[in-house]
């Protein structure tokens, strides 16, 4: 479903990204690991239309090109980012935040089948659809993001270090939520410092280092992979 190809980005003359190609599936979760600096933001904002691909660049999603679009018509056409750090709008409630999430055309007539949704994924925001998103824990306000992003109704959810920041029992709850949205028929890329986590729920997975697409697998492979336990799993077989 989405697929992209040879995807470089620069800032001025720091190259972050050079020639990155994937592909995500419909109903599949697949994780990119890498250190700090390896250019996993870059890539998910350069998907999402949030920085602009150098020349040669491609990016498809269900076959359509989405590297000349701005971002808010890339949302539309199913693609949605949580991105770093959640940005979610504090002053806001849970249901306003979720609420705000449905705006997409493609998703108005869903809104009630994805709230719904939603809040099967996370039975706690039920409980506080009324309650302000910044006086609620990383988290909950983790959740809200999550969950706004999936009330736009995408076919592809792609996610930026959901983890950071959050106690072992919320990334345990996270993590077993983001498994349960495969059910839904959505694909995910998910980018992740939490190497032993997000291995244990994807499918597949790429590993990136300094721009470059350096290994892939499935997730098995790369758990058995001795580079990958030594670098990113802390142990060796």
């Amino acid at each position: 479903m989405l697929e992209v190809r040879e995807l470089c980005v620069a800032y001025g003359k720091h190259q972050a990204l050079r020639g990155v190609s994937l592909q995500v599936a419909k109903g599949e979760l697949v994780v990119m690991l890498g250190a700090n600096g390896a250019g996993k933001s870059s890539l998910l904002k350069a998907i999402g239309a949030m920085v602009r691909p150098l020349a040669g660049a491609s990016v498809l999603l269900a076959g359509r090109e989405l590297t000349r679009l701005p971002a808010h018509q890339v949302v539309e056409t199913g693609l949605a980012l949580v991105p770093e750090g959640r940005g979610v709008f504090g002053d806001l409630t849970v249901r306003e935040n979720l609420q705000l999430g449905a705006q997409p055309r493609r998703a108005r007539a869903l809104e009630a089948q994805s709230l719904e949704r939603v809040l099967e994924l996370f039975p706690k925001l039920a409980q506080r659809m009324g309650q302000s998103v910044r006086t609620m824990s990383g988290g909950e306000q983790q959740m809200v993001a999550v969950g706004r992003a999936l009330m736009s109704a995408p076919d592809i959810l792609l996610l930026d270090e959901p983890s950071l920041g959050l106690s072992p029992l919320m990334c345990r709850e996270l993590f077993a939520a983001l498994a349960r949205i495969r059910t839904l028929g959505v694909g995910v890329l998910l980018v992740e410092q939490n190497a032993r986590q997000s291995l244990a729920i994807a499918d597949r997975g790429y590993l990136l280092e300094t721009g470059l697409v350096v290994g892939a697998g499935t997730a098995a492979e790369l758990q058995a992979s001795a580079a990958v336990r030594k670098a990113y799993l802390g142990s060796t077989p």
